[in-house]
């Protein structure tokens, strides 16, 4: 599975974006029938689950996020979505969208097998 992110930008506090993250190989994959999730990872720090969509729409999302961010898929693109309003410094960070095996999505950095490159947001106060 190859995953590609696109979206990040650098904005100032109170601002939007939306990443976008487009799948491709997957047929006989592991991850077909499984989940897509967002993940976010600053220096010196492990990466966090920021969102997460499962094989049966399942959502998950970290509770730092709640109300501010919405994650969608497209299923026929196996693509994902981040619409990120709101935004603050602390949401700055390398975004990732990673895809895994399994049908119910979680913020589990463990539970995913396929992982993009990432791309940058920079909120400035």
């Amino acid at each position: 599975v190859h995953l590609v992110e696109s979206g990040g930008d650098s904005v100032q506090a109170g601002g939007s974006l939306r990443l976008s993250c487009l799948g491709s190989n997957y047929r006989g994959s592991r991850e077909k029938l499984g989940s897509m999730a967002w993940f976010r990872q600053t220096p010196g720090h492990e990466r966090e689950g920021i969102a997460c969509v499962g094989h049966y729409d399942n959502i998950r999302y970290a509770e730092s996020v709640k109300g501010r961010f919405t994650v969608t898929k497209e299923d026929v693109e196996h693509s994902l979505f981040l619409q990120m309003n709101s935004l603050s410094p602390k949401d700055a960070g390398m975004y990732y969208c990673a895809a895994g095996p399994y049908r119910n999505c979680d913020l589990t950095s463990s539970s995913y097998t396929s992982w993009g490159q990432g791309t940058q947001v920079t909120v400035s106060s």
